[in-house]
């Protein structure tokens, strides 16, 4: 069942069998697109960052046992549910400045973004027409602001830095009526999918498909150009019984938007136009398109005092990750008040420096053999071949080094500088000799360009 695939709120991804690749033309244009760009920020932001846990999942009772044991106060269940269902009355992000999220995503070398326009507690941070509970309801105090709309305001920062715009969309809503029933009391038993069972109850179900249809609808023809729809909850599917008719409501969003692609998460077929694995990265190179979604903190909603990985540890994340093939998506929970946490800006200012030096070894390139062999990543773009050496410690003197490559090689210029590299084939590859030292501790790319 498809809902094996997340296990305590992690998705796992869909296997290259599952992958039915598209016919539309503007789709793969667009997919062409989306494997040159390489890295993405991803951010999770909502009511619930005032408590500074984990979204939404702690509010399905099936999910209890892992998603609760950040709740350290004396409240049970049914309390919880009812003080998280509120925190809308108290979300007041003052702080925002949108305008500044995109520069920090610029900055850091980020190609495109992907919001969370509503995630599993059915919050919209958009002014949805079809939804009470939302950033722009006169019972959040956040609704008087100017950037009240603030998945509007965020587009179109990110628009205009020229980042790319994915729409998160959770396919499950646990506060809308026609999913989970008598949320308000909260005083029946919730697991993930809906109160009923839609195939018993099809007028419910088709309230439910109505009002998901018409949320995606807006999203997708009101927001200005949208490259990805992003789908979370992998159980809403037609085998679980909770068939909401994604494709219909993608074929008409795509009358607006050309070519937008669809990643509906771990679904296979046609509209899983790329897969998503979370938290992890594959063992070996994927034949379809790909992108992982990692954490730059500890959780991908906001938690006080988190530690964040740095730039050295995300960029070597994105080496390994687009030697592969894939994209990284690195996620950073904004704060309760708008700002994005001063420890993922220090990380996000060094990763665009090393970025700013030797993106073109990542930015539009390619996979190619040996792929990722000792301390070697390789990437190729047209008659070029990146050997991305990845230091071991922090700080490498070396100043000769074998590239394990085996084919006919013309010439070798080092990206930090632009200088040509000594260079002449020896067993195991080309001896590279007489370049500069090392301008960071993360690694260094060398352009080798084909005979």
């Amino acid at each position: 069942m498809a809902d094996e695939m997340v296990v305590e709120g992690t998705h796992n991804y869909s296997t290259e069998e599952k992958y039915v690749k598209p016919k539309d033309p503007e789709v793969l244009k667009k997919l062409e697109w989306f494997k040159d760009q390489k890295l993405a920020l991803m951010m999770h932001w909502g009511p619930y960052s005032q408590m500074g846990i984990v979204e939404s999942w702690a509010l399905s009772d099936g999910d209890a046992d892992w998603s609760r044991n950040c709740v350290d106060w004396e409240v049970d269940g049914e309390e919880f549910k009812r003080e998280y269902f509120a925190l809308n009355k108290t979300f007041n992000p003052v702080r925002f400045e949108p305008d500044k999220w995109a520069e920090y995503a610029k900055m850091a070398g980020m190609k495109y973004m992907i919001f969370t326009t509503k995630h599993h507690d059915g919050f919209c941070m958009f002014d949805s027409k079809y939804s009470d509970y939302k950033i722009t309801a006169k019972d959040c105090p956040f609704h008087t602001n100017k950037c009240a709309n603030i998945t509007k305001e965020i587009f179109d920062a990110f628009r205009d830095k020229g980042i790319g715009i994915a729409a998160y969309f959770s396919k499950a809503d646990w506060h809308v009526d026609s999913y989970w029933h008598n949320n308000e009391e909260c005083n029946i038993f919730h697991d993930r999918g809906p109160s009923y069972k839609p195939s018993e109850n099809p007028e419910e179900w088709k309230r439910f498909v109505d009002f998901t249809q018409n949320q995606i609808m807006e999203l997708g023809t009101e927001y200005g150009p949208v490259d990805i729809m992003w789908f979370d909850a992998g159980w809403v599917c037609a085998e679980n019984d909770q068939d909401i008719r994604l494709g219909e409501v993608i074929e008409k969003v795509r009358k607006t938007q050309p070519g937008m692609l669809c990643c509906d998460r771990t679904i296979g077929g046609e509209y899983e136009n790329y897969v998503t694995p979370e938290q992890c990265v594959p063992d070996k190179p994927l034949s379809i398109p790909w992108e992982s979604c990692i954490t730059m903190g500890t959780s991908f909603s906001f938690r006080y005092e988190d530690e964040y990985k740095s730039a050295r540890e995300i960029i070597r994340l994105l080496i390994d990750i687009v030697c592969k093939g894939g994209n990284l998506a690195i996620n950073v929970g904004p704060q309760p008040d708008g700002r994005i946490p001063e420890g993922a800006i220090r990380t996000m200012k060094d990763m665009g420096k090393w970025l700013s030096v030797y993106g073109d070894a990542i930015y539009g390139t390619r996979p190619v053999a040996p792929y990722r062999t000792g301390n070697f990543a390789f990437t190729q773009k047209n008659d070029t071949i990146y050997a991305i050496w990845v230091y071991e410690n922090s700080i490498n003197w070396n100043r000769h080094v074998v590239v394990p490559v085996e084919e006919d090689i013309a010439e070798v210029t080092d990206i930090a500088n632009g200088k040509k590299v000594d260079c002449r084939r020896v067993d195991g590859g080309y001896l590279l000799t007489g370049f500069d030292m090392p301008d960071n501790g993360i690694a260094r790319a060398f352009a080798m360009k084909r005979k």
